[in-house]
């Protein structure tokens, strides 16, 4: 399945986490997500899986966006901040690395062809600064890191735009899941930190397209 349509089945799904349970089950079934999503499992656990999520990021469509929210409001800023960091910057590293190693083999067996040759340009016009101008955008941001890694950038020019953008990104989403965290608007902060990236990714894309 390609890169798009996966980001596209998670869009919908992201949507229909607050609406369809409400729709079915009503209010009682609202209060009991807000109290789950507000009482978690222990601090450790939540790290766990949010550093797991946010590193198959690079090679699978997970809502990195929204699970930075989660960690933010479930951890608070600092700690949702880091936790996030590192799980981007495991991420980024494994997809640089594969990519590095293989080429654009890997680059293209988890971005759509067109993203690739979109990528090789933006890259081969800014370089790593491509990292910070696409890492808020799901399906872009991972197509940068492999096309990086296969145009074989040196490491040393790869990890600083990529830890800072990452860092910049973790405290952005980490700052609204706090935010939000003690009000019934939370899940919906979830939702929307996960939807609204995406819809802008695929509307950049499709700009390209038309171009």
């Amino acid at each position: 399945m390609k890169p798009a349509i996966r980001a596209a089945l998670f869009l919908a799904v992201l949507f229909a986490i607050p609406i369809v349970p409400f729709l079915w089950l009503g209010e009682s079934f609202e209060a009991g997500l807000l109290k789950s999503l507000r009482e978690p499992s222990s601090p450790g656990v939540v790290s766990g899986w949010v550093i797991g999520l946010l590193a198959a990021d690079m090679f699978l469509p997970v809502p990195l966006s929204a699970v930075i929210t989660y960690a933010g409001g479930m951890l608070g800023v600092l700690a949702g901040t880091m936790v996030s960091w590192v799980g981007l910057s495991v991420g980024a590293l494994g997809g640089f690395g594969l990519a590095r190693a293989f080429g654009e083999t890997i680059a293209r067996r988890f971005s759509e062809s067109e993203d690739i040759e979109r990528m090789s340009r933006l890259t081969q016009r800014h370089g790593a600064t491509a990292i910070v101008l696409t890492r808020a955008l799901p399906i872009l941001a991972e197509a940068c890191v492999l096309m990086l890694g296969a145009g074989r950038l040196s490491w040393r020019q790869f990890l600083i735009p990529m830890l800072v953008s990452n860092l910049l990104l973790s405290l952005t989403y980490a700052g609204c899941g706090a935010y939000f965290q003690g009000s019934n608007a939370f899940p919906i902060a979830i939702v929307a930190s996960g939807a609204l990236p995406l819809i802008a990714a695929l509307v950049i894309r499709r700009c390209w397209r038309s171009q």
